[in-house]
């Protein structure tokens, strides 16, 4: 992770998430916005005080032309940040993939966060928490000591996890989920909304209610944000 202050860096992505990344990165203070690199939009579009400046398959001349080499990928679907961060270590691989981490957070003695992770307002991490590559900890979610985020997973808004939760690779879990300390759950799985997990969930499913319960199986890049 890179610690110089005023460094140019890319935001990918340019839809809701990328605001809240936008206003993070404005109130840290420590780096310069060059603009939005998104394949669905045109380019001249804006966000805030930012425009697009092109496709991630152009990024290499990007890069060139707009002087960065580092950024956070602004996508909150977590299958498809994923394989952005794929693309963008395939054409730039010594890309540098910075944090967001709210003035606001809470983060406790022994946490270690990786590179490319998203930590909202009003959130607490405990202490020995691991946060993993590329996680989205959204607006005031609780993360219990001694709990692991894998990469690429993320945790709604309001969310609370007991302590020593463990949250697979690509997992969703949903806004207001409260999960009991000492649980497990697999990779690219789903917890709907408002549920409450009291067992260990396996990969690749759909759970939900109170207590949470199975679904359905799914696979990988289910469409829980639609």
């Amino acid at each position: 992770m890179l610690s110089n202050k005023n460094i140019n860096v890319a935001i990918f992505g340019a839809s809701g998430h990328a605001k809240v990344i936008v206003d993070i990165l404005e109130q840290i203070g420590e780096y310069t916005i060059v603009g939005l690199v998104d394949s669905y939009k045109p380019i001249g579009t804006r966000l805030f005080d930012y425009e697009v400046i092109g496709r991630e398959d152009n990024l290499q001349g990007l890069c060139k032309e707009y002087n960065f080499n580092a950024g956070i990928i602004a996508i909150g679907d977590n299958w498809n940040r994923l394989q952005m961060h794929q693309r963008v270590t395939k054409l730039v691989p010594e890309f540098n993939f910075i944090n967001a981490i709210h003035p606001s957070s809470i983060i406790g003695k022994g946490v270690k966060i990786g590179n490319g992770v998203a930590i909202m307002a009003g959130t607490i991490i405990n202490s020995d928490a691991i946060i993993a590559d590329s996680c989205i900890i959204n607006t005031k979610a609780s993360v219990g000591h001694d709990s692991v985020l894998k990469s690429f997973s993320s945790l709604a808004p309001g969310v609370t996890l007991g302590g020593s939760v463990k949250i697979g690779m690509a997992t969703a879990i949903g806004i207001g989920v409260s999960i009991k300390q000492n649980i497990s759950i697999g990779d690219h799985t789903v917890v709907g909304s408002g549920s409450m997990v009291l067992n260990d969930v396996e990969s690749l499913t759909l759970v939900m209610g109170i207590p949470a319960k199975k679904i359905q199986s799914i696979d990988k890049g289910y469409p829980y944000l639609n």
